[in-house]
């Protein structure tokens, strides 16, 4: 499997937003032709460099250009979010995609998105769980009563019951009681056992667990120090933007900040390999794990993300 994943940075060294909505949509249509299994979007709320901040807006665009692969929003951050109104979205990306929409739910891990929804981040735990049983239950698009009030989102999904939620981060107690499977922020054993337990002590399926390991994207090229070379004030703003936002809550993600770009070529976190290196990383995952690409990772050139993922499609597919 192979997916293309989306958060639509642009840092002022790179390519300007409007232009990078416009070639994300148009990479995303590509995609599906040739047999992605999902289109992955992301969001935050504030950042300087203009993190996409609504995923479901983006992934209704995105459903109207597709046809086939699945829309992955990873991730919903619900607490920031009324959960009817979060649900009423999703819904309609699920009705315009045919049934194509995943939902991977988070409580957030920002200090600064919290405070720019007036929300007590210490307490962003409880206002999620709240949130995400009204949000799951809303997805239905059945009646239902909440502290008095009468429910009901119309119209109904096309997946039936609803959407697939996952829940993300590192409470896998919560995602065992409140979700349909567990996508933890980190590679933890203790983290599947915790929430595979807990399935257990309830009485209900096994549920989904996702696996974060591998590097969190791939790029293909004929020159990997070229590619370096290209990708260098890209990923390290990536890298470290992100290792700044998880930098003072433990689990919260795999990033940390990273000074040279020889310290993010040896993390593992981002693999740029020549398409038979690309063939080999992919036959030593689990089959079920899926190889994902951002050619647009902060702005990037689309023409140098373009080039990567024909490359993909030409000669590593093939020999898959």
């Amino acid at each position: 499997m192979w997916s293309v994943h989306h958060d639509l940075r642009a840092p002022a060294f790179g390519t300007p937003a409007e232009v990078l909505y416009g070639a994300a949509l148009e990479i995303s249509e590509w995609a599906d032709m040739h047999d992605a299994s999902s289109i992955i979007l992301s969001e935050h709320h504030g950042a300087a460099d203009g993190y996409l901040p609504s995923a479901l807006t983006m992934a209704a665009a995105v459903a109207a250009r597709t046809s086939r692969a699945r829309i992955t929003v990873a991730a919903l951050i619900l607490t920031l979010r009324d959960p009817v109104g979060a649900a009423e979205d999703a819904l309609v990306v699920d009705l315009i995609s045919r049934g194509r929409l995943t939902l991977v739910a988070v409580p957030g891990y920002v200090p600064d998105e919290f405070d720019m929804f007036d929300l007590e981040f210490d307490r962003r735990g409880r206002i999620f769980e709240e949130k995400l049983d009204i949000f799951v239950r809303a997805l239905t698009g059945e009646a239902f009563e909440h502290r008095g009030r009468n429910i009901v989102v119309t119209p109904p999904p096309v997946q039936r019951p609803r959407p697939m939620v996952l829940v993300g981060g590192s409470a896998p107690k919560r995602a065992a009681r409140l979700a349909d499977g567990f996508m933890p922020a980190v590679d933890d054993p203790a983290l599947t056992a915790a929430y595979r337990a807990e399935r257990r002590r309830l009485g209900k399926p096994e549920g989904i667990v996702g696996r974060a390991v591998g590097p969190k994207w791939v790029f293909v090229t004929e020159d990997p120090d070229k590619a370096w070379s290209q990708l260098e004030p890209h990923v390290l703003h990536e890298v470290n933007a992100y290792g700044a936002w998880s930098a003072p809550v433990s689990g919260a993600s795999p990033y940390q900040s990273l000074k040279t770009l020889d310290d993010v070529r040896s993390s593992g976190l981002i693999a740029v390999v020549t398409p038979e290196e690309c063939v080999d990383l992919a036959h030593s995952f689990d089959p079920a794990l899926n190889l994902v690409f951002k050619p647009l990772v902060a702005g990037l050139d689309p023409e140098i993300g373009w080039a990567s993922l024909q490359l993909f499609v030409d000669k590593v597919l093939p020999a898959l």
